[in-house]
């Protein structure tokens, strides 16, 4: 064996002692995983199990467990009317925002990874600044926008229309990476073929980043289920979405704090059921942004 070889061996040994080290994780590690699934959990398990408790046991001991089981607050979120109009508006205006940010963002992104042109990088800059923009500063200018000028007050799209437009700066950095990667073999034996642009955006690239499109999809669907802001100053009556009527309805019936309970975990649920079925294409997805 030559004696440069075994620099290399001795190397390739120690990162994979290190990487196995790591891989295995100490006592400390999990205990800090532990404590924060308990801290996100927490709450999530709280709301849920007292849903099934009545408020007398509530009141008698907050931290127990339901004994017996009840299921007239689940069943009577379920039996309201008004619950479903909340849920079809928040289902509505988080899939208009999705498709909306989804299309938006990658046409967006498409030139900015794949042509080359004078201020490419500066307009990317554009849209990594508007991640330090929240919604709030801009508010009240964007109710008079929404309401006055462009006549979409207490609308789905009145709604959809900003938080798409504030999901789009995540959106661009999330998909450039992945349309950056993209091999430029696979574009030149495409116009080779006669194809066009358009057509190797469509059948190209769209396919190809297939992971990032549904990591943005899927937070853009999550961040309008639970948007508050907006819905709370553009939207009344029956045009309000589900976190609004979560505060209607613990207003309404402050004394039921189990029904409150049981209405809060039955909203929630199906951004986390969406969530949790896609977690890894969402890990995946954001992994392909890093190392593009």
């Amino acid at each position: 064996m030559s004696t440069a070889a075994r620099p290399r061996e001795r190397r390739s040994g120690l990162m994979a002692r290190r990487s196995t080290a790591y891989g295995r994780g100490g006592p400390l590690v999990y205990l800090v995983a532990l404590l924060v699934v308990a801290l996100t959990l927490g709450p999530v398990l709280y709301g849920a199990l007292g849903g099934f408790r009545s408020n007398e046991q509530l009141a008698r001991d907050p931290a127990a467990l339901p004994d017996p089981w009840l299921t007239r607050n689940y069943e009577g979120v379920l039996g309201n009317s008004g619950f479903w109009t909340y849920a079809l508006n928040s289902t509505v205006i988080a899939l208009i925002t999705t498709v909306v940010v989804v299309l938006a963002g990658v046409m967006a992104a498409y030139p900015l990874a794949r042509y080359q042109f004078k201020l490419r990088e500066p307009l990317f800059m554009v849209f990594v600044l508007g991640l330090l923009f929240p919604a709030a500063v801009a508010i009240v200018p964007l109710f008079i926008l929404v309401t006055r000028d462009l006549g979409l007050g207490n609308t789905w799209w009145g709604v959809a229309l900003p938080q798409a437009a504030f999901a789009l700066p995540t959106t661009v950095v999330i998909l450039r990476p992945f349309l950056m990667a993209l091999p430029k073999e696979l574009e030149e034996a495409a116009m080779i073929d006669g194809a066009s642009r358009i057509r190797i955006f469509w059948r190209i690239a769209l396919p190809l980043s297939m992971p990032g499109l549904v990591t943005v999809g899927v937070l853009a669907f999550v961040a309008s289920w639970n948007a508050y802001l907006l819905p709370l100053l553009l939207l009344q009556g029956d045009m309000r979405t589900l976190p609004l009527g979560v505060a209607d309805f613990s207003t309404q019936y402050s004394a039921d704090t189990a029904g409150v309970l049981a209405f809060t975990t039955i909203a929630m649920i199906p951004a986390l059921i969406l969530f949790l079925a896609m977690q890894r294409r969402i890990v995946s997805g954001l992994q392909g942004a890093v190392k593009g």
